[in-house]
């Protein structure tokens, strides 16, 4: 799914200077995106319309900013309905930023009380394990290696359940022929290969080639996805294939010979 980081804020605009201002306002503030996606979150969970639900989520920092936005979120909550009786006037303000027209201070506070409620249930939803995992991605270099142990580190904190490592553009040895360049970024590849093994030996590992072509299209999303449920293993190079030929037909020919001999 792709979400939309600017906030609904059309019901701001509304030709007045001030609300002019607040629709700015709103779509400035540090971390909307993050807003958004877990917003998306919560009504996806609050539905539950689908048996699973995947989220491409964008790289570490911002994929931790989301991660951290529910609690940030609880605690704000928290912080406005303890101190729901010293807020006066301004809750009237919110509630009018919120839904477009006056209500009462118990009606915001109910509102919130019920974001708070959503909130919490996503929270407990995202460590659960048997509803809840994240793969990490990542290809094999040493910045995504940095990258991917930052995450699973982070992921910890959260206590989120991760155990699926996806490594892809992996190059294979019976692919390079006699390339130098390509005998060369194996050689690296593997180097950091064998440090995300060792690193995560309790982990599934899943290792991804790298193509020649762009994977579009139903058909080759479907290949290539293959490879996440069986491992892939590249075809032979087409110099091995060759001399894969050339030993049969020396087979071929020896097995005539000896059958020559025993004639």
């Amino acid at each position: 799914m792709e979400v939309d980081p600017e906030p609904e804020d059309a019901h701001l605009a509304n030709g007045e200077e001030d609300d002019g201002f607040l629709a700015d306002l709103t779509s400035s503030i540090p971390g909307i995106d993050e807003a958004m996606s877990f917003a998306e979150v919560m009504k996806q969970v609050q539905t539950m319309d689908y048996s699973a639900i995947v989220f491409d989520t964008a790289p570490t920092g911002h994929t931790l900013r989301l991660l951290q936005f529910p609690t940030v979120l609880e605690k704000g909550l928290n912080k406005i309905l303890s101190l729901k009786s010293m807020m006066g006037g301004m809750m009237a303000q919110l509630a009018k930023m919120m839904g477009g027209q006056e209500e009462g201070e118990d009606e915001m506070i109910t509102k919130m009380a019920e974001l708070k409620t959503v909130v919490e249930k996503v929270n407990v939803q995202f460590k659960d394990p048997e509803m809840t995992t994240f793969v990490c991605v990542c290809i094999p270099e040493f910045l995504s290696l940095y990258e991917t142990e930052r995450l699973v580190q982070e992921l910890a904190k959260f206590e989120i359940d991760t155990h699926n490592i996806v490594i892809n553009q992996v190059l294979f040895p019976e692919r390079a022929g006699g390339s130098k360049l390509l005998g060369s970024r194996i050689k690296m590849q593997q180097k950091y290969l064998d440090q995300f093994y060792d690193l995560y030996e309790d982990f599934h590992i899943v290792k991804m080639p790298l193509l020649e072509e762009e994977v579009r299209g139903v058909e080759a999303l479907r290949s290539f996805s293959n490879s996440l449920v069986h491992p892939y293993k590249p075809p032979p190079a087409p110099e091995m294939e060759d001399e894969i030929s050339k030993l049969q037909q020396k087979i071929i020919e020896l097995e005539a010979e000896i059958r020559a001999l025993k004639a």
